[in-house]
């Protein structure tokens, strides 16, 4: 294991202020506190990594920042100005967007129809359908130039055409943030490699992700900084360069930043 700081939350990408703050957020299920104190922040164009073992409270806060579930005490500032996020709605106001493991798309539907479900296009005749079909190839085109299959059902479309058509339906009215649940878990190698090649996409774009995943590699590989959840409380965020996959893996496990591991911490968990 390396000795990377992590006693100091390091800051967003230099020199560019945070999109997103999140200030001692605290979330409580009964006498459990499911997030308890967090602070983290995501800047324009960083891939913030958010891992922790089941129960660790990284679901939970992304469901505050979402809108679909509210915190019990914090501040979220949005572009550094105080936000109200109650619902989806309100986080999507402010160009926050997530991308569910299960994408919550309409199977039967084809890519346009999921882009602009619910937000579609209209003329005085009914639906706009050719407005919707140009800016889907549009945006689908600069996430994934060899995307053809706009007219096919998404029930009939691959793992990593799928997240293509769910990432589009998101930055297509312009979100900021984008919170990523699982995005290849249950794909096959060259699915999952569709997947990062989308995200290093958006990250040239200048969109912050907030990457959830139980995929260690994933995370290590994509992200430019990468918090640690344990129990409901941050053990600490730190920039992917200061450490390896197997410091990520003893914060997931013990709950300890890497310069608090001891030997033995290592031995017990055969780091």
């Amino acid at each position: 294991m390396t000795a990377g700081p992590a006693t100091e939350m390091p800051a967003a990408a230099p020199g560019l202020p945070p999109i997103v703050e999140m200030h001692e957020l605290r979330v409580s299920f009964g006498g459990v506190r499911a997030v308890d104190g967090v602070t983290l922040d995501l800047g324009p164009g960083e891939v913030m990594g958010l891992v922790g073992g089941n129960g660790a409270g990284k679901s939970t806060l992304m469901r505050v920042l979402s809108g679909a579930h509210p915190a019990d005490s914090g501040e979220i500032k949005v572009d550094g100005k105080p936000a109200t996020i109650t619902n989806p709605r309100d986080a999507k106001a402010l160009g926050i967007e997530t991308i569910y493991q299960t994408l919550a798309l309409a199977d039967n539907l084809d890519a346009p129809a999921n882009v602009f479900l619910g937000r579609e296009l209209s003329t005085a005749g009914g639906l706009d359908d050719s407005a919707m079909e140009s800016a889907t190839r549009k945006v689908i085109g600069r996430l994934n130039p060899n995307f053809k299959n706009f007219k096919r059902p998404v029930m009939l479309m691959s793992g990593g055409q799928r997240q293509s058509v769910a990432i589009a339906r998101a930055i297509q009215f312009n979100a900021k943030v984008l919170i990523m649940d699982e995005p290849t878990a249950a794909l096959g190698p060259a699915e999952t490699n569709q997947v990062r090649n989308l995200i290093r996409q958006l990250k040239e774009e200048g969109i912050g992700i907030f990457l959830v995943s139980h995929d260690i590699h994933d995370v290590y590989d994509l992200s430019d900084r990468i918090s640690v959840m344990y129990h409901g409380r941050l053990v600490g965020t730190v920039k992917k360069e200061e450490v390896d996959a197997d410091d990520i893996l003893g914060m997931i496990i013990l709950g300890k930043r890497p310069e608090d591991v001891t030997q033995r911490d290592r031995e017990n968990i055969q780091l």
